[in-house]
């Protein structure tokens, strides 16, 4: 279809958008091409509906109709429809008018009048509020300042729709219908509104991925072993409290159930009665997009792809990738994936593990977004190792491995995180940064409320790996960690510093301030730590140094000293096995001893964060990282602390963060982030 270049079809006005109940939609302009899709969705919009949008009784749209609201000029008039499967389910258009109120053509005319039409069944989704904002941002670029629109007083839904989008507005009643009138111009209010918007419906799509009532295993193999079975034993070992179904289309017709695990089992989605929230998919690239569609038909709210042969393959797989996007999206489904390595939830009332870690892990306050799998081995697996979770400092909230994140990225983890009240920590990980601005945006908002530990690989490279379609900016390192150091984020480099840093700020209250006290009985890691915070930028006090022979109550005497004055925002304990006049103290017990003492202390005055630095201690860890009991009482003068115990394998590493009591407060007053020290 040819068009002159001012009426050229602008592609640029295409979008997706998440809705407010966490599905999708595709936003575009209307094209001659959609008259038979325009027909369609009128039919299936109710006469109360019509009444509203036409003032009349309006039970069909004449030829001439049809014409009118799928010829556009994309100048002076504009319309723009919201799809789900190719379908119609929202349009909006507008009419440059002059001060008449007539129709007009550019240039002079700054205002149009608008119309909106949703489909009764996506009413309540957010669709409206969707496409005022783009047909507002199109408006704009074509030089229209102000829009108009005439509203039935009944129709109190489309009212609120614009009385709420937050624009300065103006609003009369004559004969028997509301004019709004709407300047365009963006207002504080507006772009909060926007942002708002935005932030629930995205929170609410990861919602839902990450607490179905149902999930489907598409590719479970018949036998054990591979991508697929392995899924959905340990969706099933996890005690996943939803509804398990395996999907293999080469299933024998007589079987029923899966053997040993007792799942359900069908060849197709379309055996299965009831709804299905979460579809893995676990086949061969060339399988998906049968898979995809059948999920779509079905009415998935989302799916996770672990199939690999995607963007991370060439050229070719990049082309499936931005397909295998598109298809989904095209059903308003989100995508986790392809390549994914796959997420956890571990919510009691979910207990979903639809990931190949062969562990769930325990429930606790720590978010962890990774891009990559190897990563979030690695993650969970330092978790684990450093401690217990279900109620010690190394559990987590859920995690989430996205792969090559075609869809669902980390800033919209951010998004749901923000207010998620199951989360204190946010840990990611991030290989590049595909919307710079928003990410900046999303982590300085989330880091106001709670703390936001990144590290990002490739810094020297600047580049995204290979299946990442996500488009990236190529800037430097500097930038990245100026950008993140103004959004409040805490950056560090390694995976183990993120499990540091995690461990620290899910167990501690913030610190108040940059003061640090430190204590202990060696005078080298004293000085070590004092060095560490300076090259940290706070402000350590000269270390308080024990004898090397003191006893868990001298600690607990030192610690409630510093705890209790004004001087210092923050504590470090440095410690080393004790040894008196008669060498070391025999039981095995020492490291108890001294959590129990170091607890005792902080437990007086919870008020400011307490970690510990330590030597050849590592059942002093292993306590501290547990959680602590319902009699902990600290020991007496005449406790004798015991010889320590030599270095084991998996235990927790030498710094260890005291659990927070009950009562310490989880965010500062001021909410800037906690420091990257004092844990060293």
């Amino acid at each position: 279809m040819h068009m002159p270049p001012d009426h050229a079809y602008p592609t640029h006005w295409e979008a997706d958008v998440v809705l407010r109940d966490g599905g999708t939609a595709r936003i575009r302009p209307i094209t001659p091409d959609d008259a038979e899709r325009l027909v369609s969705f009128y039919e299936q919009v109710s006469d109360e509906s019509k009444y509203y949008r036409f003032f009349a009784p309006y039970p069909r749209l004449s030829d001439r109709d049809v014409h009118r609201f799928t010829h556009h000029d994309y100048v002076d008039r504009v319309g723009l429809a919201a799809t789900v499967g190719g379908e119609f389910i929202a349009t909006v258009r507008y009419d440059r008018i002059d001060e008449r109120g007539l129709p007009a053509k550019r240039p002079g005319c700054d205002q149009a009048e608008v119309a909106f039409l949703v489909q009764d069944a996506h009413q309540g989704r957010g669709v409206a509020s969707a496409l005022l904002e783009h047909i507002a941002a199109v408006a704009r670029e074509r030089g229209i300042r102000r829009f108009a629109a005439e509203v039935l007083p009944a129709n109190t839904k489309m009212i609120k729709v614009f009385t709420d989008a937050g624009y300065t507005q103006k609003r009369t009643f004559e004969d028997g219908v509301v004019r709004l009138e709407l300047d365009l111009e963006p207002t504080e209010r507006s772009m909060a509104v926007m942002r708002g918007r935005e932030q629930r419906a995205e929170a609410r799509s990861v919602q839902r991925l990450l607490a179905p009532g149902s999930v489907a295993v598409i590719g479970t193999g018949r036998a054990p072993g591979g991508l697929g079975r392995t899924t959905l034993r340990n969706i099933l070992d996890a005690g996943f409290t939803g509804r398990l179904y395996a999907v293999n289309r080469a299933f024998p017709g007589e079987l029923r159930r899966l053997e040993p695990e007792g799942v359900p089992a069908v060849r197709s989605l379309r055996e299965v009665s009831g709804p299905v929230d979460l579809a893995v998919i676990a086949v061969p690239a060339a399988a998906v997009p049968d898979a995809v569609r059948a999920c779509g038909e079905h009415g998935v709210q989302g799916v996770l792809v672990l199939s690999s042969g995607y963007a991370e393959a060439g050229p070719d797989g990049r082309e499936r990738q931005r397909a295998l996007l598109r298809q989904a999206r095209s059903y308003g489904m989100r995508l986790i994936g392809p390549n994914a390595f796959g997420l956890i939830n571990t919510a009691p009332d979910v207990r979903l593990n639809a990931s190949l870690a062969p562990r769930m892990p325990g429930a606790g306050r720590i978010g962890l977004f990774t891009q990559s799998g190897a990563i979030g081995i690695a993650l969970l697996s330092g978790l684990h190792d450093r401690g217990p979770g279900d109620g010690g400092i190394a559990g987590i909230s859920a995690f989430v491995s996205a792969g090559n994140r075609a869809d669902v990225s980390g800033n919209d983890l951010l998004q749901f995180w923000y207010d998620d009240p199951h989360t204190d920590v946010v840990i990611l990980y991030l290989e590049s940064i595909g919307n710079p601005r928003k990410f900046a945006r999303l982590a300085r908002r989330t880091a106001a409320v709670k703390p936001v530990v990144v590290a990002k690989g490739a810094r020297h490279h600047g580049a995204a790996p290979m299946g990442h379609a996500v488009p990236t900016v190529r800037i430097p390192d500097s930038t990245v960690a100026a950008l993140m150091r103004q959004a409040g984020v805490i950056r560090v480099d390694t995976v183990t510093e993120l499990i540091d840093a995690g461990l620290l700020l899910a167990s501690q209250p913030l610190p108040a301030g940059p003061r640090v006290a430190i204590l202990g009985n060696s005078e080298s890691l004293a000085l070590l730590a004092y060095d560490a915070c300076l090259t940290e930028g706070l402000r350590p006090q000269r270390p308080h140094v024990l004898p090397s022979a003191a006893t868990p109550e001298d600690f607990r005497a030192a610690l409630a000293q510093a705890l209790a004055g004004d001087a210092c925002d923050a504590v470090v304990v440095t410690a080393i096995p004790w040894v008196g006049e008669e060498g070391a103290a025999p039981g095995g017990t020492e490291g108890a001893a001294l959590a129990a003492a170091l607890r005792a202390a902080s437990a007086a005055d919870p008020g400011k964060p307490v970690t510990v630095v330590h030597l050849a201690m590592d059942d002093l860890a292993e306590t501290l990282a547990a959680p602590p009991g319902p009699n902990a009482a600290p020991p007496g003068p005449e406790s004798a602390p015991p010889a320590p115990t030599g270095p084991q394998p998996n235990q927790p590493g030498p710094n260890a963060a005291l659990p927070a009591p009950e009562s310490a407060p989880r965010t500062p007053a001021d909410p800037q982030p906690a420091p990257s020290a004092p844990y060293t």
